[in-house]
């Protein structure tokens, strides 16, 4: 500096400005909370400018540039105020309308109760099975690695070490990264077979039965279909797979991963009954279960009669809803098949009442779960456990950028370019993804204990209120009416089931009219 401004004193100016700029894209380029300004520095600096003078103009680019917005601003703020733990109260009360149809909330008790966050915890295991496990309220719903970055799956398995809480591994198969933290996990097996198949795609026990022994895998879960793209399967774009995903997979590379719509196991509700006995069998008792959004409903009955048949219960039924998210799905898959989450799992918490097998098989839920309230409705609705995907992911630092299915998501969660993944720093996600764990649980056990109850599996459809119309309100027992234990068995069927029950058989998933017209 001093013999630039003994010679020539321009280049000190011109040092004086493009210096500080220089710093400030350095220190972004070092920094490791926020992988934007990692990833892209001084130009990431934007989009937290923007975000931090008008919020609503930033939530207008992510809205116009999707087809509706993926997650409410204030879902996302509440989900990203949780993860930095940053204060979370909001001044001024209440920020809806609390007069407009579709306004919801909890009657609160006079007789408060203090619930501690430990008791948060639900048991999963029926009567065939003999390693049951503690499962967490609230877990990690399902994302492969290869739809998400090795350094995503480490934080979020990291995450689930940490905060005593489970990480479904999605259909992609069991990774190093899912394994190496430590924290539990739920081994979700898809069409593909991934991680338990043979080279020409089939079912292979063997390679199943030596990764179910881990010890850190607690649970199987069987995924007949998922919410975004219902009997479709999974789709893994060509350019993420890499050599070491291909060799997970047991994939070729170079070509698009797309898993089969049905699997090859199985054809009928027997079939699929006894093929989750068989997986129970094979991992030495450990929990077993299903995963599916709700289509026709006669198949689930149809399930149901299996179960009834056989004598074979799954440990637990994992209801998602036709909202569900993905990296990758048909926009016509995404938007008009599957039945809405609620729905779905009101029909399949009555189905099981009415056949007497609710006391033997948990029902875990997902779809767009972000905060306490959401899962206290779910639970109230029928649920045991929660799972959260979305949430999980801007915890993690996602804003939505919706480019996962191209390999450039710009915060490193969705992608496999390295250059993009080594901007998501482990050791800062993991420590957010725990905090946003915590933090919600936390907001359940309040807002329970305002109510007045014990522990969430005292919730039940009354503690919901809804306003239906400007002048009328009810709870959620009045919309969603229930069943009494076995009233199906009885013959008892209510007027909404009468079309699912009839040919509802649990020899074939068709009925005598579709079988005419296949």
């Amino acid at each position: 500096m001093v013999l630039a401004l003994v010679l020539t004193p321009k280049i000190l100016w011109a040092f004086l400005i493009v210096g500080p700029i220089l710093f400030l894209g350095f220190k972004d380029y070092f920094q490791k909370t926020q992988a934007i300004r990692r990833n892209f520095p001084l130009i990431g600096r934007l989009r937290y400018l923007l975000e931090m003078i008008r919020p609503e103009i930033y939530q207008y680019f992510i809205e116009s540039n999707s087809d509706g917005a993926p997650f409410s601003r204030e879902h996302r703020s509440l989900v990203y105020q949780r993860a930095k733990r940053e204060v979370d109260t909001l001044p001024f009360g209440t920020q809806q309308d609390v007069y407009a149809p579709g306004y919801e909330w909890i009657p609160h008790s006079l007789a408060p109760l203090h619930l501690e966050t430990k008791d948060m915890r639900v048991k999963v295991g029926g009567p065939h099975c003999k390693q049951p496990y503690s499962a967490n309220l609230l877990n990690i719903s399902a994302m492969s690695y290869g739809a998400l970055s090795k350094n995503a799956i480490l934080a979020l398995n990291g995450a689930a070490k940490d905060g005593g809480f489970a990480h479904n591994t999605g259909e992609g198969g069991l990774s190093p990264y899912h394994l190496e933290p430590g924290g539990d996990l739920i081994w979700q097996i898809g069409t593909g077979y991934f991680s338990c198949r043979n080279k020409n795609g089939s079912f292979s026990p063997e390679k199943f039965k030596e990764n179910a022994a881990n010890p850190q895998v607690k649970m199987i879960e069987l995924k007949l279909s998922q919410g975004a793209k219902p009997s479709h399967g999974g789709i893994l774009p060509a350019k993420k797979v890499t050599e070491e995903i291909s060799q997970i997979r047991g994939v070729p590379m170079g070509q698009d991963v797309l898993s089969p719509p049905a699997h090859t196991e199985f054809t009928t509700p027997i079939g699929l009954i006894e093929f989750i006995q068989k997986l129970r069998m094979l991992s030495d008792g450990k929990p077993v279960g299903f995963k599916l959004c709700v289509g026709k409903q006669r198949e689930f009955i149809a399930i149901c009669r299996a179960m009834i048949q056989t004598g074979i219960t799954p440990d637990y039924i994992a209801v998602d809803g036709g909202e569900g998210g993905t990296g990758a799905a048909p926009l016509e898959f995404s938007n008009n098949m599957g039945c809405p989450g609620l729905d779905g799992l009101v029909f399949v918490h009555n189905a099981l009442v009415g056949f007497g097998l609710k006391d033997k098989i948990k029902i875990f839920h997902s779809g767009k779960v972000s905060s306490g309230f959401g899962m206290i409705k779910r639970l109230a609705l029928g649920a045991d456990v929660i799972y959260s995907a979305r949430a999980m992911m801007m915890a993690l630092g996602c804003i939505q950028a919706l480019r996962c299915n191209t390999n450039h998501c710009p915060t490193g969660v969705a992608t496999q370019d390295p250059s993009l993944v080594e901007g998501l720093v482990v050791s800062n996600k993991r420590v957010r993804v725990a905090n946003y764990h915590r933090g919600t649980i936390a907001s359940v056990c309040e807002m329970v204990g305002a109510m007045g109850l014990h522990h969430p599996s005292a919730l039940r459809r009354w503690h919901i209120v809804k306003r239906v119309s400007a002048h009328e309100v009810k709870n959620y027992a009045q919309i969603y009416p229930y069943f009494t234990n076995g009233d199906l068995l009885r013959g008892r069927i209510p007027e909404s089931f009468t079309t699912a029950c009839e040919g509802a058989v649990p020899e074939t998933f068709m009925n005598s009219m579709d079988q005419k017209v296949a």
